[in-house]
């Protein structure tokens, strides 16, 4: 019987973990296009997802529309944005050493975090209820509805850019400007403007994610961005930086291990395991899970 309930313990952080897991992906989706095309890593992305929340958060209090409107114009809000920041911090840099680059992503987080702080005040809002909570026992599993809207949404989301990145025009331009800008150059591919689209939609999938968030723990503050942007990172660390599926792989393990963490240990140390798994796969296979070793030519 003990034996049982552990078991069912077990599942539940399952379930617990894929719906958190699913969110880690959508943030480690933006860092990982990002890295995979210009080998930046953006800072200011977690920030990104605290927009896309508070968006989410005015269109249904002060406009008040649904979920799936607020979805919408949350994500197309944060892509905007996405692209302002490109353009204006990074693109003046992308011939500048790699330092440069990194502080300023960092200075681009700073600034939105505290000018967050400073527009929408630094107290917590609490996210309204746009989808009501119903609770489904499954052999003693406990589902709810918000849960399942969750990983529903993040699916359709993933599905619908793997079909982007591999079946459209724009897809196969943004791998080979990924494989070799210089030479997409040449092919008369606009490098800058998908630059600017990966970045579109990349932080389109952070400002739903955020919005998903909202609905799940219903409460936003301007630094909300912090945490969860380290973790992604380390998720797409965790399934290769610059990997799709990666991406997604390792957000789902994040969230698991965050799951397992709280249920069996204690949820003071549930971040902690977020960099744990962070120094064991850059000791053991640095290049991730589904990442392969290059050598490169000095």
């Amino acid at each position: 019987m003990e034996i049982q309930s552990l078991f069912q313990q077990l599942l539940q952080q399952l379930v617990n973990g894929i719906s958190l897991g699913s969110i880690y992906a959508l943030i480690a989706l933006g860092y990982t296009m990002v890295y995979g095309i210009i080998r930046l890593i953006n800072f200011a992305h977690g920030d990104i997802y605290m927009l896309g929340a508070y968006i989410g958060f005015f269109c249904t209090t002060a406009l008040h529309m649904a979920f799936f409107p607020a979805l919408i114009i949350a994500m197309a809000g944060a892509a905007i944005t996405g692209v302002c920041i490109e353009r204006a911090a990074y693109r003046p840099l992308r011939k500048a050493p790699k330092i440069a680059v990194l502080i300023t992503a960092i200075g681009v987080s700073l600034f939105l975090e505290y000018g967050g702080m400073l527009v929408l005040s630094p107290q917590p809002r609490t996210f309204p209820e746009v989808f009501p909570d119903k609770i489904y026992n499954v052999g003693g599993i406990i589902i709810g509805s918000q849960q399942m809207l969750i990983l529903a949404t993040s699916l359709v989301l993933m599905v619908v850019l793997t079909y982007i990145v591999q079946k459209t025009k724009v897809g196969k331009a943004m791998r080979a400007v990924s494989f070799d800008a210089d030479a997409a150059r040449l092919m008369g591919i606009d490098v800058d403007r998908i630059i600017s689209f990966t970045f579109a939609i990349g932080s389109g999938l952070a400002g739903a994610a955020g919005v998903l968030v909202g609905v799940y723990y219903n409460s936003i503050d301007p630094l909300m961005g912090i945490m969860p942007g380290i973790k992604a990172f380390v998720a797409a660390v965790l399934g290769g930086i610059g990997i799709i599926p990666g991406a997604m792989l390792g957000g789902i393990i994040m969230g698991i291990v965050e799951a397992l963490i709280s249920g069996f240990v204690s949820s003071t140390f549930r971040d902690a395991g977020a960099f744990a798994i962070l120094i064991i796969i850059l000791l053991f296979k640095p290049a991730g899970l589904l990442g392969k070793n290059v050598r490169e030519k000095v």
